[in-house]
């Protein structure tokens, strides 16, 4: 095998240093594609790449070189991969695959349990209020989805924010950030490397809410505001229980532990999401960020690029042992 079925495995080491920057620099709602993107692709990229390093070493094996009537003594003369090498890769791809199918199990049981959940709470308008203390609020994915607010959150606001909570909520169902989450976290089961990618975009997503909040209500520093009361009742207030873990609020799904470094007097880059997403919506909203975009999407390209070269490297490796 070439060097090409290397290059993914390379960039799944190398990409994830890009996620903090392109979750804080970047438009928010680009930011959550391309970060799922890459976490996507990298992750179906540094797997096909472990599969084909892996094939490299069973047909050195005698009796599965001869199931696909190849020459176990040519692919050993042929392919300057080590062995070593493609049994390292077959376990880890076996681990891949394995923590890839638990995370889709997973996801899809708590898919269904979401749906299941809002079917059994009534109303008319969308909206669950549910008479609890605890300060929380979560939007809760089905056919259709549901909003649920605790009686004690809408007391910890003011009623002029009650729209932009409710704003909030609503902008995770229509745009469906529960997918783009289950999708990241997907790339990241394949490939422990990208969880970068999976953690920024649950940051990300929440940028969106917010900025959606603030786009309907034409007040950035009011939903700042929100957020930041809203964090600070739940801080003070043990947070209603998740009825999922596909559950999404304007807390975010780390809840209140968001909360601890407002009171720090470190650079922000040390922040909590809360006080991160409460100064972002205090600046001017960000832009697209053409560079970060063109860089990512140059690593992906590449990353796929490579796939398809080390498949048709595999290709050419078996035609030349068959002929062995």
């Amino acid at each position: 095998m070439r060097i090409a079925v290397y290059v993914p495995l390379l960039l799944s080491l190398l990409a994830p240093l890009g996620a903090r920057p392109l979750s804080e620099r970047c438009e928010p709602r680009l930011a959550t594609w391309l970060l799922t993107a890459s976490s996507l692709i990298l992750g179906t990229a540094s797997t096909i790449s472990l599969g084909l390093l892996a094939i490299t070493g069973l047909i050195r094996l005698p009796f599965l070189a001869g199931l696909g009537h190849w020459s176990a003594s040519g692919a050993r003369s042929a392919d300057p991969a080590e062995l070593s090498i493609a049994l390292v890769a077959g376990l880890l791809l076996g681990g891949a695959l394995l923590t890839a199918a638990r995370m889709l199990w997973r996801r899809a049981r708590t898919l269904a349990a979401a749906a299941l959940d809002a079917a059994c709470m009534p109303t008319r308008d969308g909206l669950v209020v549910v008479a609890d203390e605890a300060a929380d609020a979560y939007a809760l994915p089905g056919l259709p989805g549901r909003i649920v607010v605790s009686t004690g959150m809408l007391d910890a606001l003011h009623e002029s924010e009650h729209e932009i909570l409710l704003a909030h909520e609503r902008a995770h169902l229509t745009a469906h950030h529960y997918a783009f989450v289950a999708l990241a976290q997907l790339g990241a089961a394949a490939n422990p490397l990208l969880r970068p990618f999976a953690t920024a975009v649950t940051y990300t997503i929440e940028r969106w809410a917010d900025e959606s909040a603030a786009a309907g209500t034409g007040d950035r520093k009011r939903v700042a505001r929100a957020v930041g009361r809203a964090a600070l009742a739940a801080h003070h207030r043990p947070a209603l229980a998740r009825v999922t873990d596909a559950a999404l609020g304007i807390l975010g799904r780390r809840g209140p532990l968001g909360l601890r470094a407002l009171g720090r007097r470190g650079p922000l880059a040390t922040a909590g999401p809360v006080p991160r997403r409460v100064a972002a919506l205090l600046a001017p909203p960000l832009g697209r960020h053409p560079v970060l975009t063109a860089v990512t999407a140059a690593v992906l390209a590449a990353a796929t690029l490579a796939s398809a070269e080390a498949a048709h490297d595999l290709h050419v490796l078996l035609e030349a042992v068959g002929a062995w």
